[in-house]
Formats: structure tokens, sequence, C-alpha cells
């Protein structure tokens, strides 16, 4: 798999970021989790609209302009921007809470069982029969 991101930048460094450009403008009593929460949600609202009135086959941001790529970016770095604010303001150690997600989903979603079930549905993985039902 290609590489796409930066790969020195760590979370860690996009935190301490965004916490000192908060702190030089005096915006922490404004940081409350419901307040990044409401703008994180507002932000997301932007970047649906990057796609929301394409048709089905202009949904690849590849064929877009680079105009409308550079504004998917910067709507994508909001929503990241608020995000890390977010989970920073909880104590909530995103990139550990992110691998731990993932090892509950490869619980919950395992490859063999969705390879062979489920491949291509969407249906929830309550509805799987899994290997430890079978026994």
């Amino acid at each position: 798999m290609a590489e796409r991101f930066e790969k020195t930048l760590t979370l860690e460094d996009l935190r301490k970021k965004i916490a000192a450009f908060a702190d030089e403008r005096n915006w922490n009593q404004y940081h409350t989790p419901r307040n990044l929460l409401l703008a994180m949600t507002g932000e997301v609202g932007e970047l649906c609209e990057c796609f929301q009135w394409r048709g089905d086959n202009d949904q690849n941001p590849d064929a877009w302009t680079a105009a409308e790529r550079e504004h998917l970016g910067e709507e994508l770095s909001d929503v990241l921007i608020y995000l890390i604010r977010l989970a920073d303001k909880c104590n909530v150690d995103l990139p550990a809470a992110a691998l731990d997600k993932i090892k509950k989903n490869a619980i919950k979603y395992p490859a063999a069982v969705c390879i062979v079930q489920v491949q291509g549905s969407s249906l929830k993985y309550t509805t799987y029969e899994t290997t430890q039902e079978k026994k």
C-alpha cells in the first residue's frame, strides 16, 4: 500500500500545535467538549457539502479540479483538528483508542467470516454466524 500521509508528523505533534494555537488566542475558555463537538459537527456538514450535489459518477476526488480537492482537504482538516482537540480536552489518547477499536472490530468482523459469509454485505455484525457459535 502506498504511503499517503506525512510520515514524520504525529497526532501528538498536531495535538500540541492545536493546543498552542488555542492558547495563543485565549480560546481554552470556549473549548469545552460540548462546544468542540458542536463545532466539529458543523465542519462535518461542510465536508458533506463537498459531495452533496455530485452525481454517482462524480464521487471520485481524483477527477475533481485542483481547487475542489484543496477545498476537500481543508474540510477534512477542520474535522480532524476538532476531533484531535476534543480528544485532548476529554483526555482520550486518540491513537491508542483507534488501535483498540480496530482490535475490537477484528473480533466483531473476523476476516474469515467476512470473506465467507458477508463479503460485500452491509449487515450488522450481530447477524453473522461466527465460528464460536458453530461449535
